[in-house]
C-alpha cells in the first residue's frame, strides 16, 4: 500500500491548507431490495455494489466532491478489499498517504440493507479486528499542512493525546495559522462521551442526545452545552426534524432538513452533514449558514444511491 504522493507536499506560500478526517474506512456491501426482507426469506434484490464506507472516509468522499482538499487517516488491512477502498478515496483525490497499513487483523467490513420502497438502511457490521490509529502514528501528521482536522470519536484516549498535539501546535501559532479541530460522537458509549470536552466544534447523534435523555435536538443542544469546552460550539442533527447548534455567543440555531422528492439512501447522510458543516465552517461561513448548508446536502444524499451527485 503506497503512500499518497501528495502526503508530503508542502502547501507553499499561498497554497490551500488541507481538511484531515481521522477515523474508520470500512467496505460496505450493500444490497437494494424492494422492501426489508423477512427473517428466513429468499428475496432477490434490485441490486449490489461494493462501496468505501466508515464515517471519517464518507467525509472525505464528501469534502473531495465539494471541492475542498482533503486527506484520510485510519488504518488499513493487507487484502483485496483494502485495496479496493484506497483505490477509491484515490479515485475522489482524497489524499491517503496518511493511511496505516497493519500486518494483522481484517478490514472492518458491513452488510448493508437498503429498503427502495422506505429508503431506510439496515447495517450489519464486523469489526475486523483492526487496531485503530494510535497517537504515535498521528505524531507523523505535519500539521502545519492542515486547517482543521476531524475526528470519528473511536479509541478515546489516543484520540484525545492527538487534540492536545494540535492544541499544543496552536498555542506557538498566531491565529492565522492555527488548526481548527471537530469531533463527532456518534455512539453513546461511556469511554467515547469525553471527547465531547474536546474540539472547537462538536457533532452528537441523535442516539448520543437519547442517551442523556433529550428527546429533540434543541434540548441536546441546550443540556449538553456544558461539556464541550469553552467558546466550542455543539451540533446535533435530528434527521427530519433538521439540526441545531449552539456557538460560543450561546445563541440557539436551527435549521429545517431539506428531504428530497423522493427518499433513496440514507446510508451516510449523518457523515454528508458532518463534512458539508465542517467545509462551510472552514470557508468562513456563520454557523447558521453552515447548519443550513449541511442540511441541504445532506437531504441532497438521500435522494440518491452513493454520493455522486450531492454537488
Amino acid at each position: 500500500m503506497a503512500a499518497g504522493a501528495a502526503a508530503g507536499r508542502d502547501p507553499g506560500p499561498g497554497g490551500e491548507k488541507r481538511i484531515l478526517c481521522v477515523g474508520l474506512v470500512c467496505l460496505d456491501i450493500i444490497s437494494v431490495a424492494e422492501a426489508y426482507p423477512a427473517e428466513d426469506s429468499d428475496t432477490r434484490c434490485l441490486s449490489q455494489r461494493w462501496q468505501r464506507g466508515g464515517n471519517a472516509s464518507n467525509s472525505c468522499t464528501v469534502l473531495a466532491l465539494l471541492g475542498a482538499p482533503c486527506a484520510f487517516m485510519g488504518s488499513l488491512a493487507p487484502g483485496p478489499a483494502a485495496d479496493f477502498v484506497l483505490a477509491d478515496l484515490r479515485r475522489y483525490g482524497v489524499d491517503a498517504g496518511h493511511a496505516v497499513p497493519q500486518p494483522d487483523g481484517r478490514l472492518p467490513a458491513s452488510v448493508v440493507v437498503v429498503s427502495a420502497s422506505r429508503g431506510t438502511r439496515t447495517i450489519l457490521h464486523a469489526h475486523g479486528d483492526l487496531p485503530d490509529v494510535t497517537a504515535r502514528d498521528f505524531e507523523r501528521v505535519d500539521l502545519s499542512q492542515y486547517k482543521w482536522i476531524h475526528w470519528e470519536a473511536r479509541n478515546a484516549a489516543e484520540q484525545a493525546a492527538m487534540i492536545r498535539r494540535v492544541e499544543q501546535h496552536n498555542r506557538a501559532r498566531p491565529a492565522a495559522e492555527r488548526v481548527r479541530t471537530s469531533v463527532e460522537v456518534e455512539k453513546p458509549r461511556e469511554e467515547l462521551l469525553p471527547l465531547m470536552g474536546l474540539g472547537h466544534v462538536v457533532f452528537i447523534s441523535k442516539d448520543v442526545a437519547r442517551h442523556f435523555g433529550y428527546r429533540s435536538a434543541p434540548e441536546a443542544v441546550r443540556g449538553l452545552r456544558s461539556r464541550v469546552q469553552p467558546g466550542a460550539t455543539l451540533i446535533c442533527a435530528w434527521a427530519e426534524e433538521g439540526a441545531d447548534a449552539m456557538g460560543p455567543d450561546g445563541e440557539l440555531v436551527h435549521s429545517d432538513a431539506f428531504p428530497p422528492e423522493t427518499l433513496v439512501d440514507t446510508l451516510g447522510a449523518g457523515d454528508t452533514f458532518n463534512a458539508a458543516v465542517i467545509f462551510a465552517l472552514s470557508e468562513g461561513k456563520s454557523l447558521q449558514d453552515a447548519l443550513t448548508f449541511g442540511c441541504q446536502i445532506a437531504g441532497r444524499k438521500c435522494g440518491i444511491q452513493g454520493f455522486d451527485g450531492i454537488v
